[in-house]
């Protein structure tokens, strides 16, 4: 299990913008709150879907002081083909983060999402500016991901962190939260009808 534990380190090739590049775990952890996530494979169909959604959301990952890295089991040339193809022919087109070449398979199998010993599940890792992974989802293949529900779990962990309150479920930024003990929790559940 990796939630609560430090999150597995690793050094890969990838490619950040149109170039490859080689990153160490200190550049793309870089002691921020990271969303790693990884998908099957390169020039598919739910796959870019998840990516440029995750891309596109980099603003909202800047303002809670988050970086996003993706990883697959294609090497780092094929993921240079794909963000080279445009969008409307099945590529990626420009993405705002690294995107992590692992032909290996030794960072799926890390993190534990390696089906078959052939492609990465479609794993997802929260992990905090001390390595700590705080929360994973697993998704079979031809289910997709949700990027404001990952945004939600970074500001649920950082609200918890800042005030020492928990976040009940369905809690939203500004919802109710609650004191974890046996008193104090009565005022949040009085509140609840």
């Amino acid at each position: 299990m990796l939630v609560t534990n430090k999150a597995p380190t690793f050094d890969a090739q990838a490619v950040v913008g149109k170039e490859i590049v080689e990153l160490k775990w200190d550049q793309i952890h870089d002691g921020k709150w990271l969303v790693l996530f990884f998908y099957p494979l390169d020039f598919t169909f739910v796959c870019p879907t998840e990516i440029i959604a995750f891309s596109e959301a980099k603003g909202k990952f800047d303002e809670v002081g988050a970086k996003v890295a993706a990883v697959s089991v294609d090497s780092q040339f094929t993921h240079l083909a794909w963000v080279n193809t445009p969008r409307k022919e099945g590529g990626l087109g420009e993405v705002t983060f690294p995107i992590i070449a692992d032909l290996s398979k030794d960072i799926a199998r890390k993190y534990d999402v390696l089906l078959n010993d052939t492609v990465a599940l479609r794993g997802l890792f929260i992990i905090d500016p001390k390595g700590i992974v705080r929360h994973s989802t697993i998704n079979d293949l031809p289910v997709g991901r949700n990027v404001d529900e990952a945004l939600r779990v970074i500001k649920a962990f950082q609200f918890v962190e800042e005030n020492g309150e928990v976040c009940p479920a369905n809690w939203t930024p500004g919802a109710d939260t609650m004191k974890p003990d046996p008193v104090g929790s009565k005022e949040y559940f009085s509140k609840q009808g």
